[in-house]
């Protein structure tokens, strides 16, 4: 069980004269009063006697007194708490006999509790890792933050390459027309040389038949001069004829095979290459912008995948309070980064962090709640009581929600709700 402050009375430090105060066990004690009147002082005590004397205050003895001061805690575990003569030496009495003094103090007295503005005056980053660290998430979600931020910075630079590769294809000029592949000026004049040769067989074919035409006139003038030769001379003829007939008729039906379009690829060859050569750059430029692209899209899932693994560590996690998160290495209430949340969410998300800090101490001090409306110090209050937490707070103010109301180092008034407590002047004690 937690432990919690039940009866607190201090004499001659600071402001305070002399006061005697019974915190309530669940809930708000606040101190009230106007301006100087030693509010503060009494919260300034509280964290010297519990805190040690590192919380001593620099001009601790009141002003005006020749008595030191003079500090007396009772806890809720009975144990004893004293600060008292010339020194102010601490002396704790403990009714079971266990170990005494700081050492045992310190084992259920949070120090945040009893510096809260040390808690909400250090940073949002400082505020996430001091959650982390009570609900034991910081280690992993540290090297989610960090894998996160890694690939983070991986998807950025492979994001701008992409950009960068995107915009060269886009302006690089393309050449529907051109072929898929650069042109080989060997091949071109192989194929060239191949028709010619082809051509030159046919020439040699028109040749033949012209010599075939010789031969059939050579014998028709030998048929002329050599009448007695006529029956075997008509019978060559006859034979010329036919030979002649087929020859030309094979040479009609042979065409020659233009060279015009190699020969004109032969000599545009270098335009043509450069239109290839244009398309293939461009083809490659959007294959590279392609697959950055596809790479940024995978970092992204992987970033999105971890942040989902934080959230789930996060869900899972043992939180102080429902809504009570970390967000890129802030911390968050009800969706709320710390510089936009209410003065009350800020005391109710410290408060419940620091009793998270050390379950043993039941206690915090909270100065200065003025900034509180009273619709929300009652909300406040109510949670407090709900969450079984004692809240000794401070607040410029003389009215009935105060539990007690200090004037000049005195309690000089007590709401009805706190037993009656005598004051008394400087040395009662």
């Amino acid at each position: 069980m937690s432990v919690k402050i039940n009866k607190l009375e201090i004499e001659n430090v600071k402001r305070i004269k002399a006061i005697k105060i019974e915190p309530t066990a669940s809930g708000l004690t606040i101190v009230g009063g106007n301006n100087n009147q030693g509010k503060t002082s009494v919260l300034d005590s509280i964290a010297w006697a519990l805190g040690g004397d590192k919380y001593r205050p620099s001009d601790a003895q009141q002003q005006g007194s020749t008595i030191p001061p003079t500090l007396h805690i009772v806890m809720s575990n009975g144990l004893v708490v004293e600060r008292k003569g010339k020194n102010s030496s601490l002396k704790v009495t403990d009714p079971e006999g266990n170990k005494a003094g700081q050492q045992l103090l310190n084992e259920f007295v949070e120090q945040l509790a009893l510096d809260l503005p040390k808690f909400m005056e250090s940073s949002g980053k400082e505020k996430a890792q001091t959650l982390l660290k009570i609900i034991g998430v910081g280690d992993q979600l540290a090297a989610l933050d960090k894998n996160e931020q890694e690939l983070y910075n991986r998807r950025l630079t492979i994001g701008q390459i992409a950009d960068q590769k995107k915009k060269f294809a886009d302006e690089q000029t393309y050449y529907p027309d051109a072929p898929k592949e650069l042109v080989s000026p060997s091949e071109l004049i192989k194929q060239q040389q191949e028709i010619l040769a082809r051509n030159g067989e046919n020439e040699q074919k028109r040749k033949h038949a012209f010599e075939l035409q010789a031969e059939r006139n050579r014998l028709a003038e030998k048929v002329n001069n050599l009448k007695e030769e006529l029956d075997r001379q008509t019978e060559l003829l006859k034979k010329a004829d036919q030979n002649m007939n087929i020859a030309f008729k094979s040479s009609e039906e042979l065409q020659n095979e233009s060279t015009a379009e190699l020969e004109a690829s032969i000599s545009n060859i270098d335009e043509i290459n450069r239109k290839v050569r244009a398309n293939l750059d461009k083809d490659k430029a959007e294959e590279d912008a392609l697959d950055y692209k596809n790479q940024y899209a995978a970092l992204t899932k992987e970033i999105d995948d971890i942040r989902k693994n934080k959230t789930d560590l996060l869900n899972a996690a043992d939180l102080p309070l429902d809504e009570l998160s970390v967000k890129n290495g802030e911390l968050t209430y009800k969706g709320q980064q710390w510089d936009n949340m209410s003065g009350s969410d800020r005391l109710k998300v410290s408060t419940a962090i620091v009793r998270k800090l050390n379950p043993e101490c039941g206690f915090v001090l909270l100065d200065k709640l003025e900034q509180m409306d009273l619709n929300t110090l009652n909300e406040f209050g109510s949670w407090l009581e709900q969450e079984g937490l004692q809240a000794i707070a401070t607040r410029v103010s003389t009215g009935g929600e105060c539990s007690i109301i200090i004037d000049d180092g005195y309690v000089v008034s007590e709401n009805e709700t706190q037993s009656q407590q005598p004051t008394w002047k400087e040395g009662e004690f």
